[in-house]
């Protein structure tokens, strides 16, 4: 049977819309989510291509996967799964990152020393012909079907139809590092670049120090993000993240509302230190440019860290907020003292291999 037609051209992953609780109705699929990188694996004849989520290949960042996938898939087939790095503490998007890099002497160091894993959670092809037009519960059966007896560092996601099991999934497997909980409509065909599927993933507050801004798009006057720090164990105020969740008149009137702490911030600041660290010496500074940055300016502006404010966060990567935050408030109440680490909500550790029944 012939394989090419399932590689005529990429496939643009299909995408989810945010849900505010974990929607509860007949006909939904249930899955983790996955904290890492998002990639179609499409498996030819004598070749294997790891594409990212904006059809980009990952081969040479991930050398490992390329070699264990290509020995483990099958001819003709097409899988949609996320590509992770487990740590002793359950996932580790921080070293997922690190794998990103131009150097093929740090790559092929970094492959042995933080391997990646592939999660499968959909088939999109099976025997070189592509499925996407089958319901999401017969490419489901159709997956288990193939990968029934995956070893590492392939894996078959978990998956239910029962609500209370998802609720279960959403509360535990956050120990483990994952980012929340898929819900899938079982009667739905795979339709790239469609938001047809629905995340919900972990919410809480936190009350932040207020120590920094971003410029919107080079342009001063209008406010782009708010830097966000809190007080660790001695006293010290760490950079946590940002906050940008702003419409444009309040972008304009935040600058003028900030103005007054611009004035003489640098002096005595907490984070003055950054403000001439070079680039290899500044993996913490709120400013640092990275790989991630696409070649934005991420230079920054301190703020005299006298204002709090309460933004909503989805998860705590290590000592950093892992995605922006969304601003909900002021707290003029709240002096910025205390605003320290201990008021997040610990979360109790979860073994990674228990999400997958080992």
């Amino acid at each position: 049977m012939p394989h090419a037609p399932a590689f005529d051209s990429p496939i643009e992953p299909m995408l989810a819309k945010v849900a505010a609780e974990l929607p509860v109705a007949e006909g939904l699929m249930y899955e983790p989510k996955w904290d890492g990188f998002r990639a179609i694996v499409l498996r030819g004849t004598d070749a294997l291509v790891i594409q990212s989520r904006d059809l980009k290949p990952l081969n040479r960042y991930f050398p490992e996967l390329e070699k264990a996938l290509m020995e483990a898939l099958p001819k003709g087939c097409i899988l949609d799964g996320e590509i992770v790095v487990a740590g002793p503490q359950g996932l580790d998007f921080d070293a997922l990152q690190q794998r990103i890099h131009p150097a093929a002497s740090r790559i092929a160091r970094l492959a042995k020393e933080t391997p990646a894993a592939f999660v499968a959670f959909d088939l999109l092809a099976a025997g070189g012909r592509r499925i996407l037009e089958v319901p999401q519960r017969e490419r489901r059966v159709r997956l288990e079907r193939l990968l029934g007896h995956a070893k590492p560092p392939l894996y078959l996601t978990p998956s239910t139809t029962d609500p209370a099991v998802a609720a279960e999934w959403l509360q535990r497997f956050e120990g483990a590092g994952l980012d929340g909980v898929m819900a899938k409509p079982a009667e739905a065909p795979y339709q790239p670049n469609k938001r047809t599927m629905f995340k919900v993933k972990h919410a809480r507050t936190a009350d932040c120090v207020v120590a920094g801004l971003r410029w919107y798009k080079d342009t001063p006057g209008v406010v782009g993000s708010l830097l966000l720090g809190l007080y660790d164990e001695g006293g010290a105020l760490q950079h946590v993240g940002i906050t940008s969740s702003f419409t444009m008149d309040t972008r304009r009137s935040l600058a003028e509302e900030l103005a007054p702490l611009r004035e003489n911030a640098l002096d005595g600041h907490p984070w003055k230190d950054w403000a001439d660290a070079s680039a290899g010496h500044a993996d913490r500074m709120p400013g640092a440019k990275s790989r991630w940055s696409g070649g934005k300016d991420l230079s920054w502006e301190p703020l005299k860290p006298e204002r709090v404010c309460e933004v909503k966060y989805d998860h705590l990567q290590g000592r950093r907020f892992r995605h922006a935050t969304t601003f909900l408030r002021w707290r003029v109440d709240k002096a910025p003292a205390d605003c320290r680490y201990d008021q997040l909500e610990a979360t109790a550790p979860f073994e990674l291999g228990k999400v997958f029944g080992g």
